[in-house]
C-alpha cells in the first residue's frame, strides 16, 4: 500500500494506484475473516462560479476523494468510509466495516451479485471530456448569458444570477468475486435565471444547458435569449376555472413523468410496497403505442456505463413495449427480496428514452398545442405531491391556456391532479420535441384530461 498524493498524478496513473487500493483493501478484509468484499475509491474536482447583474457572487473550487468499504460476514453485513488513502487509514477502515458487520443482524438477501452477472469487460463510451476552463472565463460566459437576457427587452428588470459549472472525477469499483473496474468522467453546465416585471408583477424563469463535453454546451447568449424569452411570455399570468381539461407536459416537465415510472418500478419501492405498480410485470402501465427504452451505450450520454454500481453488466432492453411493462429496475439486493434477479440498475437507470408509435417527425410543441386544441401547457411544477403508494398526484403549476390550438395567455395559481396510473394510460400523444435531462429523454407529453382547480 502507498499513500500517493494523487494531486500530483494524471488520472491515468490514479487509475492505477486506485486499482491498488481496491485490491489491499479487499485483500485485508478477507484476511479478517471477511466472506466477501466490495470497495470503490474515487476522487473528483469541480469549479462552480456564479455571476448576478455583471458581478462575480461565488467561485467554488472542489476536490473531493474518498474510499467505501462493505464487508460481509456471511449474511451479515458493515460499511465504513475515508478520504484519507495512507496504508493506516485504510487497514483501520476496513476494520471498522468488519466489526459493524460480524455484529449486525442477518439479513438473507444481503451479499454481493453472483458472479455470472458480473461485467468482464466494457466499452470505452467517452464519458471523460474535462474542460480547461479560468474562473475568469466561465465568469466571463455567465456574464454574457446573462447580459443576453438582459438586453432581450427592458421588461427584464432583474436575474437571479447566471452560473457556468464543470466537474469532472473518476473511480475504480472492485469486489472479491472478481470485478475489477473504473473510468474517469466528467459534466459540465452552463445557467441563467432572469426576472421580469416590477413589483407586485415580477415573474421568473430560467434556461440551461448540459453536457459531458464542453463543446457541446448550447451558446451562452442563445441560452440567455431563450431564459428571457420564457420569463416574459410569464407577464400578465392570471388564474383560469376550475374543471376537467387535456393537459400537455412540456417536454423538461414530461421527463419527471418518465421519473415516476422509474420510481413506482424500482425494486425498492416494489419490495417495501410502496408502489401503485405492484404485480404490474407483463400488464399494461403506459397506452398502448407508448415504449420506454433503456441504452446503457450511447456515447457520450450522462446515463452511459458498461456496469452498474455493484459491477453487474448493464444491457439495452425495453423497459415498456406497447403500453406493457417488461421490466423492473432492480439491484442485488432488491431482486433478491422479490425472488428475481438483478437488471443491472444498482444506482439507477440508464439512458431512457419514453416515444410513441404514433409521433410524426413534425410533432413539435406547436403541434402539440393543436393535437390538444383547448387545455393547459404545464411549463413548471410547484411541490412535492406525489404519492407512490397510490399514485395519487397533485401538483401546484404554471403554464399557459391553449385555445384551438394556440396559446391565449399565462396561467398561475392553479393545481393540476390526477392518478399516475390513469395518467399513464391516457397519455394521448408524445411529442417530437425530445429533451434530455439526465439519463432520460421525452418529448412533450400529452395528457387525455386531469383536474385543473383553478378559480
Amino acid at each position: 500500500m502507498s499513500d500517493q498524493p494523487s494531486s500530483s498524478l494524471p488520472i491515468e496513473k490514479n487509475q492505477t494506484w486506485f486499482r491498488e487500493l481496491v485490491a489491499d483493501a479487499l485483500a485485508h478484509a478477507k484476511t479478517l475473516g471477511a466472506s466477501d468484499a466490495a470497495a470503490e475509491v474515487s476522487e473528483s474536482r469541480g469549479l462552480s462560479v456564479a455571476v448576478r447583474n455583471n458581478d462575480v457572487e461565488t467561485v467554488e473550487q472542489t476536490r473531493d476523494r474518498s474510499l467505501d468499504l462493505t464487508v460481509f460476514a456471511g449474511n451479515r453485513r458493515g460499511s465504513a468510509s475515508t478520504s484519507d488513502f495512507s496504508a493506516k487509514a485504510l487497514r483501520e477502515t476496513v476494520e471498522a466495516a468488519w466489526h459493524i458487520a460480524r455484529y449486525t443482524a442477518e439479513d438473507p438477501a444481503a451479499g454481493l451479485p453472483d458472479a455470472s452477472a458480473l461485467a468482464t469487460d466494457y466499452p470505452d463510451l467517452q464519458l471523460h471530456h474535462p474542460w480547461d476552463i479560468s474562473a475568469e472565463d466561465a465568469a466571463s460566459m455567465a456574464i454574457s448569458a446573462e447580459r443576453a437576457a438582459r438586453q432581450v427587452s427592458p421588461l427584464v428588470t432583474n436575474t437571479d444570477g447566471a452560473s457556468v459549472d464543470t466537474y469532472e472525477g473518476h473511480f475504480v469499483l472492485g469486489n472479491s468475486r472478481g470485478f475489477m473496474g473504473g473510468y474517469p468522467y466528467s459534466r459540465h453546465s452552463l445557467s441563467v435565471a432572469p426576472i421580469a416585471g416590477r413589483g407586485a408583477s415580477m415573474h421568473r424563469d430560467y434556461w440551461y444547458t448540459t453536457a459531458r463535453n464542453a463543446q457541446n454546451l448550447a451558446d451562452p447568449e442563445a441560452v440567455g435569449r431563450y431564459a428571457a424569452q420564457r420569463t416574459l411570455s410569464r407577464l400578465s399570468a392570471k388564474r383560469i376555472k376550475t374543471g376537467r381539461f387535456p393537459v400537455l407536459f412540456e417536454a423538461p416537465l414530461a421527463v419527471g413523468l418518465l421519473g415516476a415510472l422509474v420510481q413506482a418500478s424500482s425494486g425498492g419501492a416494489l419490495y417495501r410496497k410502496a408502489s401503485f405498480l405492484l404485480d404490474a410485470l407483463g400488464k399494461p402501465v403506459l397506452a398502448n403505442h407508448v415504449d420506454v427504452s433503456e441504452n446503457p451505450f450511447i456515447p457520450g450520454a450522462m446515463g452511459s456505463s458498461g456496469f452498474d454500481g455493484e459491477g453487474v453488466r448493464t444491457s439495452a432492453r425495453d423497459v415498456v413495449a406497447g403500453g406493457i411493462l417488461q421490466g423492473y429496475f432492480l439491484s442485488t439486493y432488491t431482486a433478491r427480496k422479490l425472488g428475481m434477479q438483478t437488471t443491472g440498475n444498482a444506482g439507477g437507470s440508464h439512458n431512457l428514452l419514453l416515444a410513441s408509435r404514433l409521433t410524426d417527425p413534425a410533432d413539435d410543441l406547436p403541434a402539440m398545442l393543436r393535437k390538444m386544441g383547448t387545455g393547459f401547457l404545464v411549463t413548471e411544477l410547484i411541490g412535492q405531491g406525489v404519492n407512490y403508494v397510490t399514485g395519487d398526484y397533485s401538483r401546484g403549476a404554471f403554464g399557459y391556456w391553449v385555445e384551438n390550438g394556440e396559446i391565449r395567455h399565462a396561467v398561475q395559481e392553479v393545481t393540476i391532479a390526477g392518478n399516475l396510473a390513469d395518467m399513464f394510460r391516457q397519455i394521448a400523444a408524445v411529442g417530437a420535441d425530445t429533451i434530455t435531462r439526465g439519463s432520460k429523454t421525452t418529448g412533450s407529453i400529452l395528457i387525455e384530461q386531469m383536474a385543473i382547480a383553478g378559480q
